[in-house]
């Protein structure tokens, strides 16, 4: 990204939606990063932004434990917004006061803007924001006018032109703030003066220079999962590089059903590319034996899976990198690599990595999200029956078989998910829908069928909408589809006798079950 000069750069103090901050500026754009709290001055003036957002945290900014920057940000003559805990950051280092607020704000707010110059241009008043947070601004530092107020929040919008300071203590990035897009546009746009530079051409041009000159003349690996995200990756890695980049699809007995089938065919169809596909089912299955613990099965995974690409390696002279489609909410879920974020789960490629391996790293969408990977994969070529194609994760089914994993349970979970995923087709909803599959519980229920009792397994069906993975709501699945989904598996999928519907929102619930 170093030819890129419209550049803002996020300061993370821990907020597990910081990312969504990146996500809402590249939409509007202009190129981001996220760096930690503690970055040093200097690696700031090398990032050389036009401006700087300070986000959230789940801390208290007057806490000894406070994430609070080694640098005063105010004095480098840029443009800064503070959000939610950063407006307290501008308050508590500029010597305004902070206090735990009487009554703690989560949810839905009413806008009241006193000034809509500026960062608040063309918002509505009374325009509906989101809130978040227990400290509340009490008093604003000196040289700071009031420009917004919510029914809770008397001060829940301050400004310093002078100094070029904006705080707001809502949250812009999320969806719940409708003209959130807007004050960020605003701040961006307006008040820094970045013009639009980033987009999914730009990031090929870009990463495909990258590429080259990092890998020079060594043989990249990547592993085909048989998502969305690694098929883009290696279709973008193969343009800069050619038949030095070696794509294996393992087979780990935890795909879907005709996975691999079907991504054989997608390389050769449409990019004159050939894939070695490795049957390690037995592998995959006989190390999962007898765990149950999910953390364990996504390391274990992981594990395997690396195993059997570094043992690939060995048929390749050159083979120094493994590349993987790992996505910003892969990292940010997996551990706190910015800010003081809490951890909440592994992922099998990223925390599921041993410590020691025999490759290098080669991860081009490790700071993007699935909607732009899914732009760079239609600029790349790749057909829209396939860029639309759910999430899928890494482990596979492993982790949507809950408790211990078996190839019989595997094969359950295949057939009931194909038939899940066929009828949201048919029924004309597919693509209304961010991420649908079926979870195999392990729990068994007494049924009938056929004058007969039956004692087995219940099977779970989930379906969400989201825009980037980091927040989601369940999907109201109309009724009648619901019918034919449960009909369809019980008739079907012989071991399977119940099926109930998931209405688990995100937070709290995860997406993925495990």
């Amino acid at each position: 990204m170093q030819n890129i000069n419209e550049k803002i750069l996020i300061l993370d103090f821990g907020s597990q939606v910081t990312q969504l901050i990146a996500r809402r500026v590249r939409e509007i754009g202009v190129y981001c990063e996220i760096l930690p709290f503690n970055s040093s001055v200097e690696k700031v003036k090398d990032f050389n932004p036009k401006g700087i957002i300070l986000g959230g945290s789940p801390h208290s900014v007057y806490s000894e434990t406070a994430p609070i920057p080694k640098f005063d940000v105010f004095s480098l003559g840029l443009p800064v917004l503070g959000i939610c805990y950063g407006l307290q950051l501008i308050a508590y280092t500029l010597e305004g006061n902070v206090d735990r607020a009487a009554k703690r704000e989560f949810g839905k707010a009413l806008l009241h803007i006193k000034n809509n110059e500026d960062i608040f241009a063309g918002v509505e008043q009374d325009s509906q924001v989101w809130m978040s947070h227990g400290d509340s601004l009490t008093e604003p530092p000196a040289g700071f006018e009031i420009i917004a107020t919510t029914d809770n929040s008397p001060l829940c919008a301050v400004r310093n032109t002078e100094r070029q300071i904006w705080g707001v203590q809502f949250h812009p990035e999320v969806h719940h703030t409708l003209q959130g897009k807007l004050i960020l546009e605003n701040f961006v746009r307006n008040i820094c003066k970045c013009t639009e530079t980033w987009s999914a051409e730009s990031f090929i041009e870009n990463e495909i220079k990258r590429i080259k000159e990092l890998v020079g003349d060594d043989e990249v690996i990547c592993g085909l999962s048989g998502g969305v995200d690694s098929t883009v990756a290696a279709v973008l890695i193969h343009r800069a590089i050619g038949d030095q980049l070696k794509c294996i699809h393992v087979d780990s007995g935890l795909m879907r059903l005709n996975e691999s089938e079907e991504i054989d065919r997608l390389f050769k169809e449409n990019f004159n590319m050939n894939i070695e596909v490795v049957n390690a089912e037995e592998l995959f299955l006989g190390e999962l034996n007898g765990v149950s613990d999910p953390e364990r099965k996504r390391k274990i995974i992981g594990k395997a899976f690396i195993d059997v690409f570094d043992e690939s390696a060995q048929k390749l002279k050159n083979a120094k990198w493994l590349a993987q489609g790992t996505l910003y909410p892969d990292v940010i879920e997996s551990v706190s690599v910015n800010g003081p974020s809490a951890t909440i789960k592994s992922h099998h490629n990223v925390g599921g990595l041993p410590e020691k391996m025999g490759l290098k790293l080669l991860e081009p969408f490790r700071e993007l999200f699935k909607d732009e990977v899914r732009a760079v994969g239609r600029k790349l070529g790749i057909p829209e029956w396939f860029i639309e194609r759910h999430p899928f994760p890494g482990p596979g089914l492993g982790i949507r078989i809950l408790g211990e994993v078996s190839k019989e349970k595997a094969d359950l979970l295949r057939k009931a998910d194909a038939i899940y995923i066929e009828e949201i087709r048919k029924a004309g909803l597919y693509n209304d829908i961010w991420q649908a599959f079926a979870v195999l519980l392990p729990v068994k229920s007494v049924g009938v069928m056929g004058d007969e009792r039956t004692y087995e397994f219940t099977c779970a069906v989930r379906a969400v909408t989201s825009t980037d993975g980091m927040t989601a709501d369940w999907f109201p699945m109309p009724y009648d589809v619901l019918a034919n989904i449960s009909s369809r598996i019980i008739n079907e999928v012989r071991g399977i006798n119940r099926v109930v519907y998931d209405i688990t929102s995100k937070p709290p619930g995860t997406i993925e079950w495990e």
